[in-house]
This record gives structure tokens, sequence and C-alpha cells, in this order.
């Protein structure tokens, strides 16, 4: 399988081979990226966005990601316009990632796109598929919340800390726990 098939492959959601070389290469790029922008001094705005600019797939002009930022891939990742990250956000970006306008996410957040299969011996072969996450606008995602692969979470929502977000979440309501749940509606 070539280069772009094996891209391919993983951004429609087909089972794909993990190992790929041109997987491992691509990785291994944004780590460097994501070396110089965790190592580079926090006074250093300009850099910090200039580095980040490399990584992401796209961005609108106002956001903030403070440092340590982690993920696979960077372009993936497509963040909305006032946009802020707390400290340690790491997103698995297989799939897409898409994060709308006035969003903030506390620190030790994860999300996650990437499945592997349940059975050893696939898993093994690490065999992997991986589904979109979407993040509507005007978003607040308490720290230590963990969104698993192929949830969408609407517009003006707040996810509890500490959160498990299993599922995919209407607009306008207030979450919480593991598994997130709604436990309020808002207006």
């Amino acid at each position: 399988m070539n280069d772009k098939e094996i891209w391919e492959r993983m951004m429609s959601g087909e089972i794909y081979d993990a190992t790929h070389p041109h997987l491992i290469q691509k990785l291994e790029k944004t780590r460097e990226l994501l070396y110089d922008f965790n190592n580079c001094r926090p006074s250093d705005a300009n850099r910090l966005k200039e580095i980040i600019s490399f990584v992401l797939g796209s961005h609108k002009k106002f956001f903030q990601i403070n440092q340590p930022f982690h993920c696979d891939y960077g372009e993936n990742i497509h963040i909305g316009n006032y946009f802020f990250a707390n400290f340690n956000l790491t997103i698995l970006d297989e799939a897409e990632v898409r994060i709308g306008d006035y969003c903030f996410i506390g620190p030790n957040v994860s999300i996650y796109t990437a499945c592997h299969p349940l059975d050893s011996e696939n898993r093994n072969k690490a065999l992997e598929w991986a589904e979109p996450v979407t993040i509507g606008n005007n978003v607040w995602i308490g720290g230590n919340t963990v969104i698993l692969p192929g949830v969408t979470i609407g517009n003006n929502v707040v996810v509890g800390a500490g959160s498990v977000v299993t599922k995919s979440i209407p607009d306008n309501v207030v979450i919480a726990g593991n598994p997130a749940k709604i436990i309020k509606q808002t207006d």
C-alpha cells in the first residue's frame, strides 16, 4: 500500500496498519515540532505561534495552547477562534478533530480518535481505525476529561471535570461523570 493509500484509509475510518512507514515518518515529524514547542520559552509567544501553526491543520486568528501539548499528526486538528487549551492537552488525531469558536479546555484533557480491535491477535498486528471528534462553539471542557472516538459535543455545552465522554452530546447541556451524562439543561 502506498503512502497516499494508507493515509486515505486512515482518514476514511477503515482498518489500517499503524506501523506503515509513511505514518511513522509523519508521527516523528510532528514529535520533533512538538519538542520545539514544548521546550520553547513561554515568553517567546511569536515562536510558539509559529511552531504550533506548522503542527495544526488549521486555526483562526485568536487562540492559545499552553505547554505542554501532545498530538499524533496535528494536521487533522482544526480549531476555531478564541480557543484556549490549558496545560497538557493530548489529542490523538488519527481522524479529524474539529473544535469550534470560544472553546475552553481545562488541564489534562485527552481527546482520542484512534480505535483498536478487542481481540488481541489483530490488536497485536497494530491494526487500527479512527473515528472523528467534533466539538461545537462555546464549549467548556473541565480538567481531566477524556473524550472518546466518534463523539460529537454540541454548542453551549459544559463538561464537568473528570468526565469520560463516551457518546455524542446535544446542544445546551451540562454533563458530568463516568460515563458522562446530562445533569442539567441550559438556556
